[in-house]
C-alpha cells in the first residue's frame, strides 16, 4: 500500500469530574502535509505535556515522512470551570524546586500563594486527576493516529491509481512512436540529401571544372547524412524510457514508502524526455516529447505528496 503525506484526523474522550459534576473533553487533532523528513510539532496544555514523549514515539513508529501538527485541547465544562483542586504531584515538584533554589540562593524570596496557584499544572481546575487526563490523551492520540493512517492510505491509493494511469499513457506514446523512428529518420535524411545535391549542383554545374570530383562529393554527402542520422536516432532514449516506465510501474505496484524512489524515477524520465525532444527530427517526435514531459510533471507534483 502507498501512503500520502497529507491528511487530517481527530479523536475525543470525555472525562467526568471526581465530584460527578461536569468534566473535561479531551481532543487530539493531527494535521499532516508533505515534507522531506518527519517533522513533529506539538501544541498542548502544560497539564498533559508529560504525554508528548509517548505521543512522539507512537507517531514515529507509524510515520516516516511528513510535517505533523499535533494539537491537544482540554475543554472544561461550565459546571467545573470555576472549581479548583490542587494537583498534589505538581505541588510537590514545585516545592522541591523551591528548596533547591533556596539552597543555592539563600537570599531569594519564597513563592507567594498566588504565584504557586498560577504555576502551570498546580491547579487542576477540572476536578479530574492528572493520571486520568494523561490516559485520555494517549487513548485519543492512539485513535487519531489510526484514523490518520487510514486517511493517508485512502489518498495514497488514489494517487497510485493516477500515477499508474499516467505510466500507461506514456507507455502507449512510446509504443506508438518507436516503429516510426527508422522511417522518420530515413525521410529526414533523404530531404537533406536532396537539398545538398541541389546546392552542390548549383555550385558545380555539369561540365564545369572542379577541384573535387562528383563521386567524392557524393561520398561526403553520404558520410554527413549518416553521421546526422546517428545524432538524431532516438532509439536508445526510447529504450531507456521503456525501462524507466517499467521500473516506475513496479515501484508503485510494490507499494510501501516509495516517495523518494519515485522522485528519482521522475528525474530519470524527465531526462530522457528532454533528450528525445532535443534530438527530434520530426514533428511527431517533438509532439510526443512535449506530451511526455507534461505527464511527467503531473506525476512529479503528486509524487511529492507520497510518503
Amino acid at each position: 500500500m502507498i501512503y500520502s503525506m497529507t491528511g487530517y484526523a481527530s479523536a475525543t474522550r470525555e472525562l467526568a469530574a471526581v465530584s460527578g459534576n461536569g468534566g473535561v473533553s479531551v481532543s487530539v487533532e493531527l494535521r499532516t502535509v508533505n515534507s522531506r523528513f518527519l517533522d513533529l510539532n506539538f501544541r498542548m496544555p502544560e497539564d498533559v505535556r508529560v504525554c508528548e514523549p509517548t505521543l512522539r514515539e507512537m507517531l514515529m513508529t507509524k510515520l516516516s515522512r511528513g510535517k505533523v501538527d499535533i494539537r491537544v485541547n482540554l475543554q472544561r465544562s461550565e459546571q467545573t470551570s470555576t472549581a479548583g483542586t490542587l494537583n498534589r504531584d505538581a505541588l510537590d515538584q514545585l516545592a522541591a524546586l523551591e528548596r533547591t533554589v533556596a539552597n543555592a540562593f539563600p537570599e531569594a524570596g519564597r513563592l507567594r500563594t498566588g504565584e504557586i496557584l498560577r504555576w502551570p499544572g498546580v491547579l487542576a481546575e477540572s476536578g479530574v486527576s492528572g493520571d486520568a487526563l494523561r490516559d485520555a490523551v494517549l487513548e485519543a492520540g492512539k485513535q487519531a493516529i489510526a484514523e490518520l493512517i487510514d486517511v493517508r492510505a485512502r489518498e495514497g491509493a488514489q494517487l497510485a491509481a493516477m500515477l499508474i494511469a499516467n505510466v500507461t499513457e506514456m507507455e502507449s506514446i512510446v509504443t506508438k512512436i518507436t516503429p516510426l523512428v527508422p522511417e522518420l529518420i530515413t525521410k529526414h535524411q533523404q530531404k537533406i540529401v536532396e537539398r545538398l545535391q541541389e546546392a552542390l549542383g548549383m555550385a558545380a554545374p555539369d561540365g564545369a571544372a572542379t577541384i573535387v570530383s562528383r563521386e567524392e562529393i557524393a561520398e561526403r554527402i553520404r558520410q554527413e547524412v549518416t553521421m546526422y542520422g546517428i545524432r538524431i536516432d532516438v532509439a536508445e532514449e526510447l529504450s531507456r524510457l521503456t525501462a524507466h516506465l517499467n521500473e516506475t510501474r513496479h515501484v508503485i505496484q510494490k507499494g510501501g514508502k516509495v516517495g523518494k524512489r519515485l522522485d528519482f524515477m521522475m528525474q530519470e524520465l524527465n531526462r530522457e524526455a528532454n533528450t528525445l525532444g532535443s534530438k527530434a527530427a520530426a514533428k511527431e517526435l517533438a509532439d510526443s516529447s512535449m506530451t511526455l514531459k507534461l505527464l511527467i510533471e503531473q506525476m512529479r507534483e503528486q509524487v511529492q505528496n507520497l510518503e
